[in-house]
């Protein structure tokens, strides 16, 4: 079996198909994709809604309710309590399967008909915990998205088993870090970026192992360093003093002043850790797992994005754990195989294909909202034998008969649901953060866009009259609303105003950090660009040698005096300023 070269349907650029992925899809049953890679993730990414919520009732039992879903969706929602409950059965809303209208379009209006959970939460799991999405195993925790095994914390997406954490990206394992993003197992670590294993530090990179250090880069099981320079305990303790207290105009010269510091040094071509064969970025504890993005302990996987403890799976976004045999999945896991082309599917399912919000399934073609049910399509119920026989014939139909967009792509047996029967605009998903588009041009393609509401608030306090120390804050802060510094003008989802809670006055006092100036979504902005994107380039090592380069390195490298050779796929663009170095350059520098 050799490559193959396609062109994309949606963008129109050649993708290779290589001989292992016709194994997985030949052991899937499935066809090989006619979409490239990247307008498969944006597919995925445009059905995820992960920050955009909305206050709404229970279409059930009439509570106030935090949902996904807007109104304008039309949907049936449920509130957590009530979706997860058996008082009501999925196979009420079943439809008899009609050979004359495409199935697709069925499986979206059985969905338009069942009740949604409102936002993906394991609610019997989550304590006291506000205005949380795509969250298990929380306690205490507000405004947090994407994340489970936590306490405490607040503003944050995707952090796990990690306590006392406030405006976080991507941290796992860690206890009072603030405003951080790519940080495992560190402790009171503020500012900072891609690191493990530290504590006590502000404002570095890539530094694993480290105490007590301010603005470094680049370093290994260091004490008492600042801007990479070695100082004993006492000179250390003197100038950390000196930079204090910590205002908003101290804290913005510091991160300026580290930033421009970090550039200095080499950057491994991606982040990872403990790996064997993969390539992607942010890759942890894997094996044999390739140009997938955000992935920790998953094995003999590609084009995975956001997923964990998985193995032989494709195209997969979000969540797993424990799955296996996995194709064009969002938002599933837990003990899952052989699901395909579903959204949701939790809880031990056994091959599901087409399916949204099926829990504990085995055998569902085209089914919403099943709990513990088998050999259903459309959620209706069938015996094995007729179930097997009209899944053919509507595999059959769905071939014959494919769905096709606005755009004029063609949605065959295999092909995840398009991006214009999502329930969501473009912009209140996922795909905005990392392929962001103008209205007019998602609309073009004929996605949706939502128009938000405007917020009449009302501040009570603008940023320059907040006091700069935090000892200075009175508990009257909690009454008060606090205009963002960006005035929603900064394109950023910018909600205008925003007030503190008590939990968070709590954090800022006992880490001497002064109240922020920007709302929550600026925040989160603010963040996302120390996250690289999840879109490779091929690239050279930048590594000079002994020649005048951009970076002089420190000691003699394998490849002697001449540049090194070394190629690889990476995260960083051509264009951007980092030196970028591959793996061997890179561990020589790193000290």
């Amino acid at each position: 079996m050799m490559d193959e070269t396609r062109v994309c349907q949606n963008c129109k650029k050649d993708f290779v198909i290589e001989p292992d992925d016709f194994l997985f899809y030949e052991k899937m049953k499935v066809p090989a994709p006619t979409f490239c890679s990247e307008c498969r993730l944006v597919r995925r990414f445009a059905w995820r809604n992960e920050k955009s919520l909305y206050k709404r009732l229970c279409d059930k039992c009439g509570k106030g309710i935090v949902s996904v879903f807007s109104k304008e969706t039309e949907l049936t929602v449920y509130c957590g309590p009530c979706w997860w409950s058996d008082s009501w059965d999925g196979l009420n809303y079943g439809v008899d399967y009609d050979p004359n209208k495409l199935f697709l379009a069925q499986v979206r209006e059985l969905f338009q008909r069942t009740p949604a959970l409102a936002n993906y939460t394991v609610t019997s799991t989550v304590e006291n915990s506000d205005y949380v999405s795509m969250a298990a195993h929380l306690k205490n925790c507000y405004l947090t998205t994407y994340s489970d095994f936590n306490e405490d914390c607040l503003y944050a997406s995707f952090i796990l088993y990690s306590k006392g954490c406030v405006d976080n990206l991507m941290v796992d394992h860690c206890e009072f870090v603030y405003e951080s993003v790519n940080c495992q197992k560190c402790y009171q670590t503020f500012f900072s970026v891609d690191s493990e294993g530290c504590h006590d530090v502000s404002f570095c990179r890539d530094c694993v192992g480290c105490s007590n250090c301010f603005g470094c880069s680049n370093l290994r099981n260091k004490r008492y360093h600042i801007f990479n320079e070695p100082y004993s305990k006492e000179e250390y303790e003197k100038k950390m003093r000196d930079m204090m207290p910590w205002t908003w105009a101290n804290i913005r010269s510091m991160q300026d002043q580290s930033e421009k510091f970090w550039m200095r040094f080499p950057r491994k071509f991606m982040h990872e850790r403990r790996n064997s064969s993969v390539s992607g970025d942010y890759i942890f504890n894997s094996k044999n797992v390739h140009d997938s993005y955000v992935c920790h302990h998953i094995e003999n996987s590609r084009f995975c994005s956001y997923v964990t403890e998985a193995r032989d799976c494709y195209d997969g976004t979000n969540y797993a754990t424990g799955t296996e045999l996995m194709y064009e999945f969002l938002q599933c896991g837990n003990d899952g195989s052989r699901i395909m082309c579903s959204w949701w599917a939790c809880n031990g399912n056994r091959q599901a294909e087409y399916s949204m919000f099926p829990i504990g399934c085995k055998n569902v073609f085209g089914c919403v909202g099943l709990k513990k049910k088998e050999y259903c399509i459309l959620n209706k119920q069938y015996d094995k034998e007729s179930f097997d026989k009209l899944r053919k014939e509507i595999i059959v139909q769905m071939d014959k008969n494919p769905y096709i967009d606005k755009q004029g792509s063609i949605y065959k047996y295999g092909e995840f649901f398009p991006v214009e029967l999502s329930p969501f605009g473009y912009n209140e998903t996922t795909a905005q953060e990392f392929f962001p588009f103008r209205e007019d041009e998602a609309r073009e393609k004929g996605y949706g866009w939502k128009v938000f509401e405007k917020r009449d608030y009302k501040p009570t306090i603008q940023p320059n009259e907040i006091p700069d120390l935090i000892d200075a804050v009175q508990d009257s802060i909690l009454q008060e609303i606090i205009a963002c510094e960006h005035q929603g003008k900064c394109g950023e989802q910018c909600v205008g105003a925003f007030k503190i809670v008590q939990q968070e006055l709590d954090f800022y006092r006992r880490m001497k950090l002064p109240l922020p100036l920007l709302c929550p979504n600026c925040r989160h902005h603010a963040r996302l660009k120390w996250r690289n994107p999840a879109t490779l380039t091929r690239r050279q090592c930048m590594c000079a040698g002994r020649h005048a380069g951009v970076y002089a390195n420190t000691v003699t490298h394998v490849h002697g005096d001449a540049p090194c050779p070394n190629e690889f796929e990476t995260s960083y663009a051509p264009n951007r300023q980092e030196i970028v170095y591959c793996e061997q350059c890179y561990n020589a520098e790193v000290v």
